[in-house]
């Protein structure tokens, strides 16, 4: 599955994507981190706080660093 962690490249972003990651790590699930800072594109989704989270082109999540029970629902369903 493709994830897309939507924002400026903050501290906050950093630390989503790095968290996607490694829990996509933990359940062994095919999971590809793409960050994605172009604001047109951030916009599309309609995202006003970052860092946000797309998952297969469904925004999931923003506005703050998702949980890893968050996340790990999120790869589990997607599954």
């Amino acid at each position: 599955m493709k994830v897309e962690v939507l924002g400026s490249g903050c501290k906050k972003c950093v630390a989503t994507a790095e968290r996607i990651t490694e829990v996509g790590q933990a359940l062994n699930a095919e999971v590809t981190v793409e960050k994605v800072t172009d604001a047109e594109k951030i916009m599309r989704y309609q995202v006003m706080s970052t860092p946000g989270v797309a998952i297969d082109g469904k925004l999931v999540h923003s506005g703050s660093v998702p949980s890893r029970e968050d996340i790990e629902g999120w790869l589990k369903g997607a599954a």
